[in-house]
């Protein structure tokens, strides 16, 4: 450490010295003005070194120098400590330098070797953020958030609005209204905790109708930029009660992805602004729980990959059968589906790569970040072409987004989010408190995603299940264990119980001939959880024989939510369940029979219902 010394005539204020003629230094110096603001002065020693007899030339050329107001002198890295230490020359850095045994003479080597390679480290600087190192700002990036997280949810109200009545309206397949007595009947006041959902009040279609109606005009204002703290509110809100009413309709990673998004977006703008244009002066706090919520789950999904233990990935072989058992494979998957197995095998090591290493690179210097954006937002696309994942892959893409800093954006969208920093934030006393729980909560299913249980703290846990019901701090990971066959449910009806006819699904595999389409970012729930229930027992989803006794019934709602209806002019008696393996034809096989899938009897699912 440099030698302790003492100035005659110290500053009024913190004065930072430094080389003049060292590009490396000016570079940096421009940093930390924008940091410390007018806390603190700076001035090359060049020109201020008469002031200072008592500092020596030899010591302005081999450090930095940081006069305080009580004339006391550091240098070095003890000189950098101080600087960043609020106020400058105090605070926990400093006593980190000085009281933290071999954080001192650790800091002070790598100083020496920065400062004894400077061209080095002006390359080094260059290649890893570009022109400039000033602090970077997210005022685009803030409100195209916004926008495109309205646009999320709208995918996810419209999308929901359309099949609400079939699957949780009063005729539909999982009543919302069965779901409240049996709360009733369980539960006292906590309850309306427990499911929060506006359903309480009144469970009527009409009512459903109602909530997926506010929810699109709060998103279509999001959009607009329009009252945007308390149109996401009311869009969170909304989201929250009819996934509570959606049952396992709505039980998605998305939808609790959409929530959690939702939820930090409400803490990027302060209830004062009315309107948002192309930039946003979003507080750090709130910005950084938003990266962090990209971090873990792209952390999750690849780290619970290897937690699982499962086979198939270890041995790079997951890709290989992929995209036939997804659930809703398009028709690019047929073609995917086909390349060599050593295609496949590459495109694991390269979805590790962007699962385990990229996510580290958030939180890197500009060009590392925007790169690591770049990786993410091309893996979201190469998923998006080649599955139906609802609004997935865009509500990623939209947190992906938040990492590309103004620099990249046109100067007139920074320049508008520059101009409303004035315009009021959270206090802090909303902002901080709020951050802290959300943040020690959402540390709970991280960890546990990476096989961490035993390592989570108690305390951690209670805020944990104190939030659970507002699905707001989730947990992670697709495909943990890969699907290696594709079993398929195919629902037939009979007037007779001798001749069959099938009813075919809108998206989900049926008619092998039939061509797989696209469909997100609608989600089609009911052809999703049929690829779930093959996968299991129909004991153990009984709602699937709910969606049977309502084709026996011949209730409208219901059926509508299927492509071809065989008995339009009055139900059939009896309705079964039959299982199927279904596979991808091979090339050959195509052009010989023009069908996309091969499929295999392997009998009755669930016992057969109805009768005379």
């Amino acid at each position: 450490m440099a030698e302790r010394l003492r100035v005659a005539h110290p500053p009024a204020r913190p004065l930072a010295i430094f080389d003049g003629d060292c590009g490396f230094c000016r570079l940096w110096i421009a940093r930390w003005k924008a940091r410390t603001g007018p806390e603190v002065d700076y001035a090359p020693s060049q020109e201020v070194a008469p002031r200072f007899p008592e500092i020596s030339k030899e010591r302005f050329a081999e450090a930095f120098q940081l006069v305080l107001p009580d004339g006391e002198v550091l240098a070095g890295a003890e000189a950098v400590f101080g600087l960043a230490g609020r106020p400058p020359g105090a605070g926990g850095w400093l006593r980190l330098y000085r009281a933290v045994p071999g954080v001192a003479p650790l800091s002070e080597l790598a100083y020496r070797v920065v400062a004894a390679h400077r061209p080095a480290a002006m390359a080094v600087t260059r290649f890893l953020w570009g022109r400039s190192v000033l602090k970077p700002t997210y005022f685009a990036a803030s409100a195209l958030f916004l926008r495109l997280l309205g646009l999320c949810y709208l995918a996810a109200f419209v999308s929901l609005w359309v099949q609400i009545d079939g699957l949780v309206g009063v005729r539909g397949i999982l009543p919302v209204s069965d779901l409240l007595d049996w709360a009733r009947a369980q539960a006292g006041a906590e309850r309306y905790w427990l499911l929060p959902t506006a359903s309480w009040i009144s469970s009527s279609s009409a009512a459903l109708h109602l909530q997926c109606a506010a929810g699109v005009a709060a998103s279509l204002l999001i959009l607009a930029g329009l009252a945007p703290a308390a149109s996401a509110a009311a869009a969170w809100l909304l989201y929250l009660s009819l996934s509570v009413a959606g049952q396992l309709f709505l039980e998605f990673q998305w939808d609790t992805l959409l929530l959690e998004a939702g939820l930090l977006a409400i803490l990027l703008v302060p209830p004062s602004r009315w309107r948002v244009g192309s930039g946003l002066a979003a507080p750090a706090l709130s910005l950084f729980l938003l990266k962090w919520l990209l971090f873990r789950l792209m952390l999750s999904s690849g780290a619970c990959k290897l937690v699982s233990g499962d086979a198939a990935w270890r041995n790079l072989a997951a890709l290989r059968v992929h995209y036939e058992t997804q659930p809703l494979p398009p028709w690019t998957a047929w073609f995917v589906h086909q390349l060599p197995p050593s295609f496949q095998s590459v495109s694991c090591v390269v979805l590790f790569f962007v699962e385990l290493v990229v996510p580290f690179l958030f939180f890197a210097p500009r060009k590392l970040r925007l790169l690591a954006c770049a990786m993410t937002i091309l893996l979201q696309v190469l998923i998006a072409a080649t599955g139906n994942y609802a609004f997935f892959n865009l509500l990623t893409i939209t947190l992906a987004l938040l990492l590309v800093d103004d620099g990249a954006f046109p100067e007139g969208w920074r320049n508008a989010g520059a101009a409303s920093a004035g315009n009021g934030r959270w206090p802090r006393w909303v902002l901080v408190p709020a951050a802290g729980v959300l943040l020690v909560a959402s540390s709970v299913p991280f960890m546990a995603s990476l096989g961490l249980r035993a390592a989570i703290p108690g305390p951690a846990i209670a805020a944990y299940r104190l939030l659970a019901p507002l699905r707001s701090a989730n947990g992670y990971g697709l495909f943990a264990v890969m699907t290696t066959e594709r079993p398929e449910i195919v629902i037939e009806g009979s007037e007779d119980g001798t001749i069959w006819r099938a009813y075919e699904f809108r998206w989900k595999p049926g008619d092998p001939l039939r061509r797989p389409r696209f469909v997100a970012p609608h989600q089609p729930r009911l052809d999703w959880q049929m690829w779930f229930a093959a996968l299991g027992d129909y004991r153990s989803n009984p709602w699937l024989m709910r969606f049977m006794a309502r084709l026996l019934e011949g209730e409208p709602e219901v059926e509508k939510l299927l492509a071809v209806d065989p008995f339009l002019d009055h139900p059939p008696r009896y309705v079964r369940a039959v299982l199927y393996d279904y596979r991808f034809t091979s090339a050959e096989e195509r052009r010989r029979t023009g069908a996309w899938w091969k499929r295999e009897l392997r009998g009755l699912y669930a016992p057969v219902l109805g009768g005379p």
